[in-house]
């Protein structure tokens, strides 16, 4: 009960500090260039999109859209859409959906999220393709205690971390429901970097997400990302391992 309580208190500070200077994103548009790379070879994979649509005073809606290119698709193909409403308060989601179709699998995952205090609950279904026909696949409810987001919802949170007041190896730990899954989503802090796109050189904040699951097994590789330093906090560059080679992800626009 006692670890229980302090990690309640740990994680109503870490609310307190992420959200002190909440950014608004408002008609905001980022598109991405996904780029496979492996040894030698270094090419487009794909573009993903990601706006902040209108919202109705209380909330706001963001999507994110993802597309392999013909080349990649031939080996495995991606058509993926994210959507969360999220508090415009502190970017805390509301609702998330997930519609994958990966490979020969189509996946549409549904988040339904409640809030008493500092507990959250997540009411999840999934449905799956088989044999042509859409059918409720699973249905279950995840909870957890402290900051808790989704996978879209993430990208806005971690945008509003304080940064400018971290050390390098300074870490927060918060609760990420994706899909059906409950995990732990560390964002440990690397100190600021330059990162050249386009060009030109950026001074970046340098932050490495590691997923967790029970025991702190982790649940995928880590992944990092560069943030620019300036008030919008644009996340200019993404990257994650494979079996084979690594992905990176290139704002290519705005600029």
């Amino acid at each position: 009960m006692i670890k229980r309580i302090l990690f309640v208190a740990v994680a109503a500070a870490c609310t307190l500090a992420a959200f002190a200077q909440t950014r608004d994103f408002a008609g905001e548009k980022l598109r991405y260039k996904v780029l496979y790379r492996w040894g030698l070879i270094n090419k487009t994979a794909g573009y993903a999109d990601i706006r902040m649509l209108a919202g109705n005073g209380a909330t706001c809606s963001a999507q994110l859209t993802a597309a392999s290119e013909p080349w990649a698709d031939r080996i495995y193909r991606v058509r993926d859409t994210l959507n969360t409403t999220m508090r415009r308060a502190d970017f805390s989601p509301v609702y998330y959906e997930k519609i994958a179709h990966e490979g020969n699998e189509y996946k549409h995952d549904i988040v339904r999220f409640s809030r008493s205090g500092y507990r959250y609950t997540g009411d999840c279904v999934r449905y799956v393709e088989k044999k042509g026909k859409v059918f409720r696949d699973e249905t279950r409810t995840l909870e957890a205690e402290g900051t808790t987001v989704d996978m879209l919802s993430s990208f806005y949170v971690m945008r509003n971390l304080p940064f400018e007041k971290w050390q390098p190896g300074h870490c927060m730990t918060i609760n990420i429901f994706s899909g059906k899954q409950k995990e732990k989503l560390t964002f440990k802090y690397a100190g600021i970097e330059e990162v050249s796109l386009k060009g030109k050189k950026y001074s970046c904040y340098h932050i490495t997400f590691v997923f967790t699951g029970k025991n702190q097994t982790k649940t995928s590789d880590n992944m990092d990302a560069w943030i620019s330093t300036g008030n919008e906090r644009l996340p200019l560059k993404l990257e994650g391992k494979l079996p084979v080679g690594k992905v990176q992800c290139e704002l290519v626009s705005p600029f």
